[in-house]
């Protein structure tokens, strides 16, 4: 078991008082997404929307890259009503259990929970897909700064079955899996210290991952091409 120094953890988290970075529309998006989760909405064909598990899927590579980096602390980004503590996520593990985590924290603006601080790795799964296109930036910035050593994220490429209450498409920025890793690129390097692993998938249960990488690959490799 990895110990963790839980003091020098609370003492990063109540000092990061941290607020939602986003533009005017992007703040409307949240307010129609928080209403959905307050008042339970389930579009026709969303089945469990707020609910599932959807890492579980990918629990396998996730549980491998997750060692590989001694990880002991993990934020859920996004988190929607994922719970790491509830038995059946693998057997009769819970989520917590499986990945061999110490602590999990959890954000997940819809439902006004936040507990963001400085973790060993921070996990993202089908989240920037709901962001409006001009604040993913610094939502992907926000992700990077929290995280110490490594950074997992999962994004829907495809347009969602289930609608917004405005009848909008619940995936309001739908961009092909180059666009979301040119966005990583461009910020990676200013994390050089952070592993990405970036998963795009085109489809449903249909999963590209990029290679794992990190800006300071790029900084000390022999030459100025990078293939990651």
């Amino acid at each position: 078991m990895v110990k963790v120094n839980a003091a020098s953890i609370a003492s990063e988290q109540s000092g990061m008082e941290r607020s939602m970075i986003c533009s005017d529309k992007g703040m409307q998006l949240f307010d129609i997404y928080r209403a959905m989760a307050l008042e339970a909405y389930r579009p026709e064909s969303a089945g469990q929307a707020f609910n599932e598990m959807e890492i579980r899927a990918f629990r396998e590579p996730i549980r491998k890259v997750l060692r590989q980096f001694d990880i002991a602390t993990l934020l859920d980004y996004g988190s929607g009503g994922s719970n790491y503590e509830m038995a059946g996520f693998d057997g009769n593990s819970t989520a917590r259990e499986y990945f061999g985590l110490v602590e999990v924290y959890r954000f997940e603006p819809a439902r006004d929970l936040d507990q963001r601080c400085r973790v060993d790795a921070v996990l993202c799964f089908d989240l920037l897909e709901h962001v409006f296109v001009a604040d993913v930036p610094a939502t992907v910035r926000d992700m990077f700064s929290l995280a110490r050593k490594l950074l997992i994220v999962n994004t829907a490429c495809y347009p969602a079955r289930s609608i917004l209450p405005n009848g909008e498409n619940a995936h309001i920025t739908v961009r092909p899996p180059l666009w979301w890793k040119g966005m990583f690129d461009s910020i990676a390097v200013e994390f050089p210290a952070v592993a990405v692993w970036l998963i795009c998938s085109p489809a449903w249960r249909n999963a590209t991952a990029f290679e794992l990488y990190s800006g300071q690959e790029w900084l000390n490799s022999p030459t100025f091409v990078t293939t990651k």
